[in-house]
């Protein structure tokens, strides 16, 4: 009787004894025609979950912002790198001074006038210190030659106190330096000098000592204020959301910049882990249509969201050739009068490409922007010129920033 039940449920035709089922052959036949109809209808909804889900995964919260009051500070110290084999600043006056001033500290009194300090160069050094960092942690510095040293290669830093703003020190730098170059050659009239990099700056790494903590908070009134790293409206609005998502009702968005958001019952005991929380939570990110070009170096940088209306675009170049040259003027041979004389002659060429007036449609995406541009022919100098022209046209939605 079992197996004939089994049957029975796998079997899609109607059953064939009396008072079997209420529903008759055309019934049976529908109700079996939905079932499969519906777990068609589950597996395509289940698909496009999991689509969309992976379509919409954004980017994690610690990625956008920046908790307010984690912040670093900069620190600025004064010092001296000695060591550098005549490479050091030429007898300068604050040089002479300063290791005058720095030998006294070990009683050594010896006037500043008859100091020589070839092999010493007076720098500035600075560095910034992370929130939270307590005393007997390392932090990198950066050392500048401030004199007219020729080089800091092989030189070490002297014990330089690293001061904040509120003028008290913080950290204490010291060691050999690395600067990544070199400076070779005697220089000066009729020699020839070799140069890498910029041999007057260094750096060392984990080269000061921090030797006082700077108070930080995160949290008042039950609050964490997040700052986000590229300001905007709708960035704030979608962060906001995306943590109400999880702590219901306990985040706003006070400006374009800012995100507060209120601890639950319970979590004042561990702001640590709140905030850890608070960071791995994904945001779908609003990306700004923006566009960065940087005539230097001829650098065009595009986010996906630039749009480009139908217009029309010719480009073409124009280049002019100035060429000089000097004519020798002889008299004729075997004449009594006249002298050589040299005159210049200059040339002038203009040349222009002949361009196309080419109609352009609707450019919704940056790849058929790009795709467009580079059917064009256009190089980077002439897309620059054809995207300020655009804008200049309103024919294109993107923010446009020259650097």
């Amino acid at each position: 009787m079992k197996e004939n039940n089994q049957q029975a449920t796998l079997n899609p035709d109607p059953p064939t004894r009396p008072g079997a089922s209420a529903l008759g052959a055309g019934g049976w036949r529908l109700a079996v025609g939905c079932f499969r109809l519906g777990r068609k209808l589950i597996w395509l909804i289940a698909v496009s979950a999991v689509t969309l889900s992976a379509a919409a995964a954004g980017v994690r919260v610690r990625d956008l912002v920046m908790v307010a009051g984690a912040r670093d500070n900069q620190l600025v110290g004064y010092g001296l790198v000695a060591g550098l084999a005549g490479d050091g600043d030429k007898d300068q006056v604050y040089t002479e001074q300063s290791v005058a001033n720095m030998l006294q500290r070990y009683g050594i009194n010896i006037p500043a006038t008859t100091i020589s300090a070839k092999n010493v160069a007076v720098v500035m050094v600075t560095a910034d210190i992370p929130a939270f960092l307590k005393p007997g942690a390392r932090i990198d510095v950066t050392i500048a030659s401030m004199g007219d040293a020729k080089s800091l290669q092989g030189g070490v830093l002297l014990q330089t106190p690293l001061l904040g703003a509120d003028n008290k020190v913080y950290a204490v730098a010291q060691g050999p330096m690395s600067i990544g170059g070199f400076s070779a050659g005697p220089g000066g009239a009729g020699g020839a000098t070799v140069t890498k990099n910029h041999p007057t700056t260094g750096q060392i790494v984990n080269g000061a000592l921090v030797e006082r903590e700077i108070p930080t908070s995160v949290v008042h009134d039950k609050t964490v204020e997040l700052l986000l790293r590229e300001p905007g409206f709708t960035s704030a609005a979608l962060l906001a959301a995306a943590i109400n998502n999880v702590f219901t009702n306990s985040a706003h968005a006070a400006d374009s910049i800012s995100v507060r958001v209120q601890m639950p019952e319970g979590a004042e005991a561990s702001p640590v882990d709140f905030i850890a929380r608070l960071e791995n939570i994904e945001v779908v990110s609003d990306t700004p249509a923006r566009i960065i070009i940087n005539e230097r170096t001829g650098t065009i940088v595009a986010t996906a969201r630039i749009h480009i209306s139908s217009c029309a675009v010719a480009y073409g170049n124009i280049t002019i050739n100035v060429a000089s040259t000097l004519d020798v003027s002889q008299p004729n041979p075997f004449s009594r009068t006249g002298t050589t004389v040299v005159t210049p002659s200059t040339s002038t060429e203009v040349t222009e490409n002949k361009a196309a007036f080419i109609a352009l449609p609707e450019l919704p995406t940056v790849e058929k922007v790009a795709q467009a541009l580079n059917s064009l022919g256009a190089t980077p100098r002439d897309m620059m010129a054809i995207f300020m022209a655009m804008k200049q046209a309103g024919a294109l939605q993107a923010e446009l920033v020259i650097r």
